[in-house]
């Protein structure tokens, strides 16, 4: 089953409140999206430690209800 666009911003909110949170349906399908998240924890971070933060958001999503996430994580 398909993740709604709404539930995958609510888990990213939910982790980054202060950020801002663009995210893109890919294909239509409720499965591959696109997400530029700005936001302060990304401070000096590399970004595979950026991108691990967003995985653990989704708490454990990614890969079932969620098949494919691009991301883009940038510090403010």
């Amino acid at each position: 089953m398909p993740m709604p666009l709404a539930d995958l911003e609510a888990d990213l909110r939910a982790a980054f409140p202060d950020a801002q949170i663009v995210i893109e349906d890919l294909a239509g399908d409720g499965d591959h999206y696109k997400a530029k998240i700005t936001s302060s924890q990304f401070a000096g971070l590399p970004r595979v430690r950026a991108h691990q933060l967003v995985y653990a958001a989704l708490k454990g999503k990614m890969g079932g209800q969620l098949h494919a996430l691009a991301l883009e994580t940038v510090a403010p």
